[in-house]
């Protein structure tokens, strides 16, 4: 019954949805673009981190992307549902630059506070309006605020998306100062996972620095990926790790 439901939901928002997206040709990232901060010349020794930005794409995007690409580095942006339907083309600009695009959330609402159909209405949508700009459906998901519960996990499964919370806070959300900003990059273990937002103008200020910082540790930034293994996060535990593009 519940199965029945959900992809009825899901009929419903394509069609509420499909009358308010362009189809464009599919994105790919250019050639070379985004490498890793000195990938390729053996300066990842110290292995990969998961840089992510969440909340786009906004009126910020396009300078956060040139300031990532300028300097090297490679991240995932979690975008809301609704952001990306009002900014297609950021979406193909995040992509092209070499970014890659995850999920979160149409609203960025408490899940966790919703009903099952609701919650589930939030992914989907999301799955459904990325799928409709780039042509393919994100594989990755994190929920708004790192809210999660057994519910909404069952719901991940169904829509093949993976959990992704984070190791490292920036707290740019909370006015962190670019100094703050770029210490909480360096605390980063090989395989960590920092979440930071697309909007902070910190955030924009730290980009040169953090990049100078993971040079320094011979780290580089990674694509995000599911392991077997229990990650602490968030006062909860999840299965995801950056890797080696």
């Amino acid at each position: 019954m519940r199965k029945a439901t959900k992809r009825s939901v899901v009929a419903i928002c394509a069609s509420a949805l499909a009358a308010a997206i362009g189809i464009a040709a599919p994105v790919t990232a250019a050639p070379g673009s985004g490498g890793g901060h000195g990938e390729g010349r053996g300066h990842c020794r110290g292995g990969y981190v998961g840089l992510t930005f969440d909340d786009g794409p906004g009126a910020t995007t396009s300078a956060l992307l040139k300031a990532l690409t300028d300097n090297g580095l490679r991240a995932t942006m979690f975008n809301t549902g609704a952001n990306a339907q009002a900014n297609p083309d950021l979406v193909r600009q995040q992509v092209a630059a070499g970014m890659w695009v995850g999920n979160h959330s149409f609203t960025h609402a408490h899940l966790t506070q919703l009903s099952p159909p609701e919650s589930f209405q939030e992914l989907a949508s999301t799955q459904w309006v990325l799928d409709r700009i780039l042509r393919h459906e994100p594989t990755l998901f994190r929920p708004p605020y790192g809210e999660t519960n057994d519910e909404l996990r069952s719901e991940e499964q169904q829509l093949g998306v993976l959990e992704v919370l984070w190791t490292v806070d920036s707290r740019d959300w909370a006015g962190a100062s670019v100094d703050e900003i770029v210490a909480a990059v360096a605390s980063l273990e090989p395989g960590g996972i920092i979440l930071m937002h697309d909007w902070p103008q910190n955030t924009l200020a730290a980009i040169p620095r953090i990049a100078q910082v993971l040079a320094e540790k011979g780290r580089c930034a990674g694509r995000i990926a599911a392991t077997t293994h229990d990650v602490s996060g968030v006062g909860t535990t999840f299965h995801a790790v950056a890797v080696k593009p």
